[in-house]
């Protein structure tokens, strides 16, 4: 029996080696060295402080930034631990709402966020204005809801319309390969571009 045992035990240990420490030391040295960046998280340094990361969307609601979508994250809540409360963009809770279409507490929010965003004018309102995303983190919105938020920008800073259209046009990511996925905006990026024109 010792002689069945004794093979199974040796190549458990060594296959347990190989894929659970050797691989994942190569392949985190190999994207330590290929990919730094992304291998760091893809942060994002201004002045010597990290300010975020290009993957990890931000909470924004002063009138001068681009806001993000709406997120559905939240934390415990102080007061009663069994219970949630609502926290956009809590890094340590990402997550979806995991509520149905037909969800009353869903379309009441979406129904308010409507009524939030809602501006004058014959286009409608982007799907990403008004609804979260699955992880609740995304960093990106749409061309078309960061160009309803020109106006309110321009206004907030001071500047003419056509100045905040150029940092969006700057700042808007194509297609992968010019075939996969959907232009998109980081808002993060956008509202630090944004800040840097203004101390020039």
């Amino acid at each position: 029996m010792l002689q069945h045992v004794r093979p199974a035990l040796v190549l458990t240990l060594l296959l347990t080696f190989l894929t659970g420490v050797v691989y994942p030391l190569a392949i985190t040295g190999l994207g330590a060295v290929a990919f730094p960046q992304q291998a760091q998280g893809s942060l994002i340094i201004r002045n010597g402080a990290i300010v975020g990361s290009s993957l990890v969307g931000q909470y924004f609601a002063a009138e001068r930034y681009f806001h993000a979508r709406p997120s559905a994250t939240s934390r415990v809540d102080p007061a009663d631990a069994s219970k949630t409360v609502d926290e956009p963009y809590n890094a340590a809770s990402s997550s979806g709402s995991n509520l149905g279409p037909l969800s009353q507490k869903l379309i009441g929010r979406v129904a308010s966020e409507v009524e939030r965003v809602k501006v004058p004018g014959p286009a409608g309102i982007p799907a990403d204005a008004v609804t979260t995303s699955a992880s609740g983190l995304d960093p990106h919105i749409s061309p078309a809801f960061a160009a309803m938020q020109i106006s309110r920008v321009a206004t907030a800073r001071g500047w003419p319309a056509e100045r905040v259209e150029r940092i969006v046009a700057a700042k808007t990511e194509g297609r992968l390969f010019g075939l996969i996925g959907e232009p998109r905006v980081n808002v993060l990026l956008l509202n630090l571009a944004l800040d840097e024109v203004q101390s020039q």
